[in-house]
């Protein structure tokens, strides 16, 4: 079985919000209701509508495993709104989600790897990216361990704790 990486289209948009759907029902599943709530991002218009918004300003990657969608991200020049742009160029992730039946096969941190050598090869420094920091903190420790550092905490809509990381490439 092998992990390949495209680049998406907004037609993939239908498969990005597939991969949203998954990752929340399981997410309901185990009780963490707090990242990205509990109804499916395919029926929540503000989830769609920010979708779109992020693909199409910046470039969405679908990972496929054995042919099968199996994650995504989104890269784009900065951050989304509340969270203030780098002083030097950078590169941000957006919208990073894989299918969780297949945890532990690299998904996640293929689509990682890719975005920094999109980084590296647009001739930029900085990849940053903004994660869900409450319940357990597993989600920054994830970045941690995918070469990202913490930098500063934000607090986001209905008191969404959330974390900037970033890795100097």
């Amino acid at each position: 079985m092998e992990i390949s990486i495209r680049e998406g289209e907004p037609d993939d948009i239908p498969v990005i919000l597939g991969l949203f759907d998954g990752a929340v029902e399981w997410l309901v599943a185990q009780g963490r209701t707090g990242q990205w709530g509990s109804e499916p991002w395919s029926r929540n218009p503000r989830a769609v509508a920010m979708v779109e918004r992020y693909v199409g300003q910046g470039t969405a990657f679908l990972a496929e495993y054995d042919g099968v969608p199996a994650g995504t991200l989104t890269l784009t020049d900065g951050p989304g709104p509340g969270i203030p742009p780098a002083e030097e160029p950078e590169r941000y992730v957006h919208l990073l989600a894989s299918d969780r039946r297949l945890k532990g096969h690299g998904i996640g941190a293929a689509l990682l790897a890719r975005a920094a050598d999109e980084t590296r090869r647009s001739g930029i420094s900085l990849l940053r990216v903004d994660c869900y920091a409450g319940g357990d903190g597993k989600l920054v420790r994830y970045y941690e361990s995918n070469g990202f550092t913490r930098t500063e905490t934000f607090v986001g809509t209905g008191d969404w704790p959330g974390q900037v990381l970033e890795q100097r490439l």
